[in-house]
């Protein structure tokens, strides 16, 4: 039969009836059905066969042979179902309008209409709901949640935002923890919406061993800048206060400038680990930093205040106190002749702490001239000038004498850098080969490192290192004389993605090296061999390894891998570091040999199971492992997880933790 659709009517008859006034949200707005019959007596519609009701809130309705007033106050008919979206409805013989409410009598809620072939995965059933349009809340009484028609658990009363409100205030659902040293604890979030770009969500969670502990998080989004903030706090039964404090502000200035704000502090070494806030960050950072940009050039400017995590870092293994300021501007002109260009820039860092301070002044500048030459060779010149000047106030110089005033040094360099990248094209696989070399002449210098404590402690020979304007990871510690960088790559690739990549190489100092970790794989004249080798075929597997071999025999001395297998849905990660070490050039030490590895399998289109580990082979120990299974269905999910680390430090002790969690997920949204 043809469908009738009675719309703009019944707003024209009020129209004339009562004037240009507003209409109320429940008046029907589209009504189709197979047919209408409109009473003019009593203001009335009658429908018969299927019908569907859409209201100017956008309400939408269907049900059978209906009788409607004119304002929508009142109805009645067969198979009711309110529509509250796309898979989400009420069910009641019974449905009624009283101003903004509508109540529907012994009635049905689910949303999940025809998720399952064998019956709706969750359902409320109720002896009465009430959807409030002003508020767009729904009210559940005496509601009993179903489960593939068994019935889970009942309660007196219980309210939720219709699906329609994506910020609502109000609970969130629970979720279940359990650790073998502070018991069970249950996380209650209370969600606070202030708008659409500004809320708050307050947890608080209750452990059976330990006090109360209470959780923030605020989240604030503006037209040019978003903040962030969390923190936690208890008073535990030992009678300390523990808490921790993380805030991230990030403002934009223009479309040139940026400035962030971040903090990042905690009571002690161990609150966050103990409490499951701990990301292995080996110390806390808080400070600012301010951005500009320019077509050309840029300045950062930043300071940092740190609160050390680790137990012990090693005497002069990383830079000890605050730093303020550290500025760092970098200027590149437009090309000077052909493709000549100058670059220009400067450093500046205040390092403070422990009753020291040093503060360093670098200026740099830098020509730099490639050229492309006959056969497809390539070379580049580059000379350059540096200047440091040096405040030290108590610092420990590398006499291990304290020292208080200013020193200077003075570095003038240049290199020539030769490459000759060979293409052989195939209908299958292209090939290039690309043996390269560099020539850097230094200065030679007897105060290539001045204090103890510099930002140079990362003295490491890589791939990455070779053919870099400075192989160290600072600019405290000066390279020193002239030195030579070679090697060669080798790559392939085809058209459906698949590459291969092999490349080997070493340095070698003319000169006689400063003292370095007997580690760095640096040597007076030839340096150990590093390299790497890399493999993707875009499908399933993707392969990256770089590795250290020893001048002196070829042995291994340091190699990291890691690889992905598989997809998306079913994989494996794996990642290992094997490191040889040393105390001193004659003495070996614990070497480091740790494997990380991953796995993902989709047991089905919901089912899935994840596990990481972190497994230390020089001490034969777990350092952590976690894992879980995971169930997403289209209206609701669960999970069950736990986390073990074996971690010892101070008041903490490592330990395992159990997860349980559960929500329903209502037209797209989690609750």
């Amino acid at each position: 039969m043809k469908k009738i659709i009675f719309a703009s009517l019944l707003c024209f008859l009020n129209v004339i009836a009562y004037g240009a006034t507003s209409i109320d949200i429940n008046t029907p707005k589209t009504i189709t059905a197979d047919k209408i019959e409109y009473d003019l007596n009593t203001d009335t519609i009658k429908t018969s066969g299927e019908t569907e009701i859409t209201n100017t809130s956008g309400q939408r309705m269907t049900l059978t042979d209906s009788y409607i007033t004119k304002d929508g106050s009142s109805l009645s008919g067969n198979d009711i179902q309110l529509w509250l979206g796309n898979h989400v409805y009420i069910e009641s013989d019974n449905i009624t309008r009283e101003g903004a409410d509508t109540i529907a009598l012994d009635a049905t809620f689910t949303a999940c209409d025809n998720c399952d072939a064998y019956g709706d995965a969750w359902k409320i059933s109720t002896t009465k709901i009430i959807h409030d349009m002003d508020r767009r809340m729904l009210s559940f009484y005496n509601p009993v949640l179903w489960t593939y028609d068994i019935p889970v658990f009942w309660l007196p009363v219980f309210e939720m935002p219709d699906p329609g409100i994506k910020y609502k205030t109000g609970f969130l659902m629970p979720d279940f923890e359990s650790t073998n040293n502070m018991g069970t604890q249950i996380n209650i979030p209370l969600y606070i919406s202030i708008s659409d770009t500004h809320d708050i969500t307050f947890t608080t969670s209750y452990i059976t061993q330990e006090n109360p502990l209470f959780q923030i998080e605020h989240r604030l989004n503006m037209p040019h800048s978003e903040y962030r903030t969390s923190g936690a706090f208890t008073h535990n039964k030992e009678g300390e206060n523990r808490w921790y404090i993380f805030n991230n502000d990030v403002i934009e200035l223009g479309e040139y400038a940026r400035a962030t704000i971040f903090l990042e502090r905690a009571s002690d070494k161990t609150f966050l680990q103990k409490y499951g806030f701990y990301d292995d960050q080996p110390y806390l950072d808080s400070g600012a930093t301010l951005e500009l940009f320019g077509q050309s050039g840029y300045v950062v400017a930043d300071a940092h205040i740190f609160q050390e995590l680790r137990s012990a870092t090693g005497i002069y293994s990383a830079p000890s106190g605050n730093i303020l300021p550290n500025i760092r501007g970098v200027y590149q002109t437009a090309p000077i002749y052909k493709e000549t260009y100058a670059t220009f820039s400067t450093d500046i860092l205040g390092i403070s702490g422990d009753g020291t301070s040093s503060q360093r002044l670098v200026g740099d500048a830098r020509i730099t001239s490639p050229w492309t030459l006959w056969g497809g060779n390539r070379l580049t010149a580059s000379v350059s000038a540096r200047y440091d000047v040096y405040n030290f106030d108590k610092t420990q110089m590398v006499n291990m004498q304290e020292f208080s005033g200013l020193k200077d040094r003075f570095l003038p360099s240049g290199y020539l850098e030769w490459g000759l990248p060979l293409f052989k094209p195939g209908n299958n696989w292209t090939q290039v080969i690309e043996p390269k070399a560099r020539l850097t002449v230094m200065r030679t210098t007897e105060e290539d490192q001045l204090a103890l404590n510099n930002d140079s402690a990362g003295a490491f020979l890589s791939d990455t290192t070779l053919f870099s304007d400075n192989r160290f990871a600072g600019l405290d510690l000066w390279e020193n004389g002239t030195y030579a960088d070679y090697g060669v790559r080798w790559a392939a690739f085809n058209p459906n993605g698949k590459s291969f990549e092999l490349f080997l190489g070493q340095t070698y100092d003319f000169e006689e090296r400063a003292s370095t970790d007997p580690n760095s794989g640096f040597h007076n004249g030839a340096s150990d061999y590093v390299g790497r080798i890399k493999y993707n075929n875009m499908k399933w597997v993707n392969f990256a390894s770089r590795f250290r071999l020893s001048q002196e025999d070829l042995s291994l001395s340091h190699m990291e891998t890691s690889a992905i297998i598989g997809n998306s849905n079913n994989f494996i990660n794996i990642g290992h570091i094997w490191s040889q070490r040393f105390i001193d050039s004659q003495t070996l030490a614990d070497d480091i040999n740790e494997i990380t590895a991953g796995v993902g399998i989709k047991l089905s289109n919901r089912w899935s199971i994840r596990f990481n580990a972190i497994y230390n082979m020089t001490f034969d120990k777990f350092q952590r492992h976690s894992g879980g299974i995971f169930y997403n269905h289209p209206c609701y999910y669960l999970s069950a997880e736990y986390r073990h680390d074996n971690a010892v430090k101070e008041d903490y002790v490592g330990t395992t933790t159990f997860q349980f969690r559960f929500g329903m997920s209502i037209d797209g949204q989690r609750y």
